[in-house]
């Protein structure tokens, strides 16, 4: 019976390239941090941006936070340690741990997506349907989804047996690599199984926010001035941005024909989903979001200003 795995990680990359590929990766991981909890305190501070929007967009900021903090910080220290074994236990938390925070993330994103549908589509009604009521449940229940999805799969992919090779061919506890060392009859039905779940889970959200897209591009179209229709659909950009960026990114690692890349490839692929993702997003919504980026610049200005004071 295995009591801990071995994580390859980057150990067959050329020795001479692993401090370059672990300085970019810290410091991607510590401008994730930096750029999302800028991004929390600004919304905190600022009384303007106090509304759904930027509620959802602080519980995003959170739980990419506490996704990189997940994966990344022990993708890190086995890059240059010759010990990468892992723990049992500390696989299966590692595991539960980034599909709760990736799976919260998927479900705010699509929370977001219908913000933007009641706000573009039912402007009149917003208050009463996005109230601080409404947005608390809403976030609450996706938590409570991203956590409950989390367990599941924990639970269906370690109550099987782990009875052959204990080397695991990426630098976290992945279920696809962990699955193909489980032995057993189950294994392939647990496989296929897993699969529906989270394909299931993250097509759903994919497709309700296409569906609320297409209502807000069929209300924009009737929106008579050109600058009228360019400033609602300036509310969305960062947002359509960040879902194209998750979801693009995601189909490159698990939708790729197999067998189409060495694994060496394959570990490079995987920290676009796992690092460059997360670090894409604070950069997106500081950017492309106006009332953000203004916000932000005023808290900058005041802290120069009183300094110079």
């Amino acid at each position: 019976m295995v009591s801990e795995f071995i994580l390859v990680g980057f150990s067959n990359f050329p020795q001479h390239l692993l401090p370059a590929f672990f300085l970019l990766y810290l410091l991607m991981y510590l401008f994730t941090l930096l750029g999302n909890l800028l991004i929390m305190a600004t919304v905190w501070s600022e009384h303007s941006l106090h509304t759904p929007m930027y509620l959802f967009l602080c519980a995003l900021s959170t739980s990419e936070i506490l996704f990189t903090v997940a994966v990344t910080p022990r993708m890190l220290v086995d890059m240059l340690s010759s010990h990468r074994s892992i723990t049992f236990v500390a696989c299966a938390s590692q595991m539960f741990f980034s599909f709760t925070f990736g799976f919260t993330h998927s479900f705010l994103l699509m929370i977001m997506g219908y913000d933007r549908y009641v706000a573009i589509c039912h402007p009149l009604r917003y208050n009463v349907l996005m109230s601080t009521h409404t947005c608390a449940c809403l976030v609450s229940w996706t938590w409570a989804g991203g956590s409950v999805m989390g367990m599941m799969v924990t639970l269906i992919v370690f109550h099987l047996t782990f009875c052959g090779s204990n080397v695991i061919h990426h630098f976290v506890c992945h279920v696809l690599s962990l699955l193909k060392l489980s032995c057993g009859k189950e294994t392939s039905s647990v496989t296929l199984g897993v699969i529906l779940v989270c394909v299931t889970a993250l097509m759903g959200c994919l497709f309700l926010i296409v569906l609320s897209y297409v209502f807000i591009v069929a209300t924009i179209l009737r929106i008579p001035s050109a600058e009228g229709r360019h400033k609602t659909f300036s509310t969305c950009v960062s947002h359509l941005t960040v879902v194209i960026v998750h979801y693009s990114f995601a189909s490159m690692i698990y939708l790729k024909p197999k067998g189409l890349h060495s694994v060496d490839s394959n570990t490079l692929m995987a920290t676009t989903y796992t690092v460059f993702t997360p670090f894409l997003s604070p950069v997106i919504f500081s950017l492309r979001n106006k009332e953000l980026k203004n916000a932000i610049k005023k808290i900058f200005q005041r802290k120069f200003s009183s300094r110079s004071t």
